[in-house]
């Protein structure tokens, strides 16, 4: 009876992992989708220079 709950108890928990990198996966192409938009799209500064692409 141990093992088999202990079996069900790995399954679920790679299923919640494997759920998870997806979903992170999911964010971080969505991130660097605005990103990039907003490197492409970014607005001119005085004299009609671009600013700097970052912000820091």
């Amino acid at each position: 009876m141990i093992p088999i709950i202990l079996v069900l108890l790995l399954a679920l928990v790679l299923f919640g992992a494997g759920f998870a990198l997806k979903a992170l996966w999911w964010i971080a192409i969505i991130v660097l989708v605005f990103w990039l938009l907003g490197f492409l799209f970014r607005s001119t500064g005085t004299g009609g220079r671009r600013g700097r692409w970052y912000r820091w």
